[in-house]
């Protein structure tokens, strides 16, 4: 039987299950929890908009979105949203999705850290991270009634001190290539949880370019006076 949560329906095909397999078996509860609750916003957010969105697209972008911060599918120079996307694009493939279908996944978990896109995106993409933004931000609470997140909460608990304990969770999976977080918020992350951490600064690689423009800035670490 199919099991339906403050009013979705959760995706019970043969792959849908196969992914609440893996990433049950691969992720933290915590992250596991997390990413299903992920799911639930985002839908409910899509039926409160009345978006029209493929439901089962939205759940493997939510279940994998945050596969890129565990360890077997982490890689060394990626940001971990491109490893979560990538290993979400190497599932869907073994189901032979249409190409279209998982360009709309690979996007939806690729840009859910980048604020001010995934809204302008088709729905499977905007509301991935209209559910990251309800869950771990908060963001719309308020547009979500209380019977409605109670039942979300009541299927996929929060932990005790949830706040922190994604943050963590968030660090873990980026402390060993911190130049992945420069022009997203994970780099906020690692200020708060890595001692030795440095922010890399936009402007600061304009003025150190190796172009020679005669600079005249007091800021310009190569050209300044």
């Amino acid at each position: 039987m199919s099991i339906t949560i403050a009013g979705i329906q959760i995706p019970d095909s043969p792959m849908a299950k196969a992914a609440t397999e893996l990433v049950r078996d691969t992720e933290t509860e915590l992250l596991f929890n997390h990413s299903s609750r992920v799911f639930l916003f985002g839908a409910l957010t899509g039926k409160r908009k009345k978006l029209d969105f493929d439901p089962e697209l939205l759940y493997i972008g939510a279940m994998f979105h945050d596969m890129g911060l565990v360890a077997s599918y982490s890689s060394k120079e990626d940001r971990f949203e491109v490893d979560g996307a990538n290993a979400a694009k190497a599932f869907l493939k073994s189901y032979s999705i249409p190409e279209q279908d998982i360009e709309q996944v690979w996007d939806s978990i690729a840009l859910h850290t980048t604020p001010g896109i995934p809204q302008h995106k088709k729905p499977v993409v905007s509301l991935v991270t209209a559910g990251v933004e309800m869950d771990v931000l908060g963001m719309a609470y308020e547009l979500f009634n209380a019977e409605d997140r109670e039942a979300v909460v009541q299927a996929h608990p929060r932990e005790a001190n949830f706040k922190e304990g994604i943050i963590d969770a968030f660090a873990k999976g980026t402390m060993h290539k911190p130049e992945t977080t420069f022009g997203n918020v994970k780099a906020d992350v690692l200020a708060l949880k890595a001692p030795n951490y440095k922010r890399i600064n936009f402007c600061s690689l304009i003025l150190g370019s190796a172009w020679n423009d005669g600079c005249q800035s007091a800021n310009c670490p190569v050209h300044g006076k």
